[in-house]
């Protein structure tokens, strides 16, 4: 494992105003932005988070009242669709100082695997770790997939933007088999838990922003690869992604 240990000084994060650019594939604008600078945005992404977790009957699983005020959220990332709407959305929690501030040693409590859980992420805190968190994909059968794709790559701008090498998010299996597209590798080692309840077989995966490459998808790297390289232009940060 390639290795590069680095510190989080306040001033790493420098995204001054929210960044928004057009995906031909979805036909919606992106964005990626801080809670406290897109107040009415986070709210509605919020909003639909809620909605679409109860659909499915998981809202046990989304803590609003602990992230509404997006304390712990570094970044928010939304899909919009020409009609103004958000579409899709995911957050970004972090970074991590270790095992504790992650929310999936709450998911793997009193399972087997917890303790494999903590040292994956005690392990790599020093390297710069983001947990994605609340991914949801509005119910739109013609941009589904593509919408998936989208939330896919957002761990990359996120970690492009704090220049840090871990991503993770922990989810059901057929959800993490679709965001393998981007690089996204499973923790097998880890037995699955049952969470939110004995419905789910929860899993990890892990994105490397110095590894991914030799597992994902060439037209989801293709992406990747130019919208970080966007970002960075927009925000005035130099170097390239991997």
């Amino acid at each position: 494992m390639n290795l590069r240990q680095v510190e989080f000084p306040a001033h790493v994060l420098r995204l001054d105003a929210s960044t928004q650019w057009w995906d031909a594939d979805t036909e919606c604008t992106l964005l990626l932005a801080r809670p406290q600078d897109e107040p009415e945005l986070w709210n509605e992404y919020l909003a639909g988070a809620e909605r679409s977790y109860c659909k499915h009957g998981v809202e046990c699983a989304l803590d609003l009242d602990e992230i509404r005020d997006g304390s712990d959220t570094v970044l928010f990332f939304v899909a919009i669709d020409d009609t103004g709407r958000i579409v899709s959305g995911v957050r970004a929690k972090g970074p991590l100082r270790n095992a504790d501030d992650s929310h999936a040693v709450v998911e793997w409590d009193g399972q087997p695997g917890l303790e494999t859980v903590r040292k994956m992420i005690d392990d790599r805190a020093p390297f710069g770790i983001l947990e994605m968190k609340t991914a949801w994909v509005a119910d739109d059968p013609n941009r589904a997939r593509s919408l998936t794709k989208v939330i896919a790559r957002s761990g990359f701008h996120a970690m492009a933007m704090m220049d840090i090498q871990f991503c993770m998010a922990t989810a059901g299996e057929y959800i993490l088999d679709r965001w393998r597209s981007s690089g996204g590798v499973v923790a097998a080692h880890i037995p699955p838990t049952p969470y939110p309840d004995e419905r789910y077989k929860t899993k990890m995966m892990w994105w490397d922003r110095r590894t991914f490459t030799q597992h994902a998808e060439p037209e989801q790297l293709a992406k990747i690869l130019r919208e970080t390289a966007m970002l960075r232009e927009a925000t005035g940060r130099e170097g390239a992604l991997a």
